[in-house]
């Protein structure tokens, strides 16, 4: 035990004789405001929506359009507008449901598409489902309305999993938030 308190009091004089207070002080004081800004990031926020359904963030919800046209499984239906990923569609999911065994994370990009039976426009909020490796079918990359990354709301090249469990991406849905208003 002798042993053991020499190296620590060996190693706590190197410490105090290499570095300032005020440069502990600092630490500390960074890692104090560090860890408070921790509840203000949009992750920590999302996560503590439950839906109820399983997982966190928006559920799964059918368009409640009759005779919603296109196949959802093509990089040409409607709600794909802004898509950049794997169809869920293609994996065992749907377009606004995730396949077995992945979670929907709660953190999206939002995009507007015009339904061509209707002729109106629909929010649409692209969820990416994580949990297993990636599907690898049915790729879509349509970047219609797509903003840089400092606009990440609208930006559909960041992996959105970081709110989920697990940060592997499998795919993405197209969830359909309601009617855009139309600016007249």
């Amino acid at each position: 035990m002798n042993k053991l308190d020499k190296f620590f009091e060996k190693s706590t004089r190197k410490i105090a004789q290499n570095t300032s207070r005020r440069s502990v002080l600092a630490s500390i004081t960074t890692v104090l405001f560090g860890a408070a800004s921790i509840p203000l990031l949009p992750v920590a926020r999302a996560a503590g929506n439950n839906s109820g359904n399983g997982y966190s963030g928006v559920g799964s919800q059918s368009s409640g359009i009759e005779g919603d046209p296109g196949d959802p499984t093509s990089c040409d239906y409607w709600r794909y507008c802004a898509i950049d990923g794997f169809l869920c569609s293609c994996c065992g999911g749907s377009a606004n449901a995730c396949p077995p065994g992945t979670e929907m994370s709660p953190i999206t990009w939002i995009g507007t598409c015009k339904n061509p039976s209707d002729g109106r426009n629909y929010i649409i909020s692209y969820n990416d489902c994580c949990g297993v490796t990636s599907c690898g079918r049915c790729l879509c990359n349509r970047n219609e309305g797509d903003k840089p990354t400092y606009r990440p709301q609208a930006n559909n090249d960041i992996n959105w999993c970081l709110g989920a469990k697990s940060q592997v991406y499998t795919c993405s849905t197209g969830v359909i938030l309601g009617v855009a208003i139309d600016d007249a």
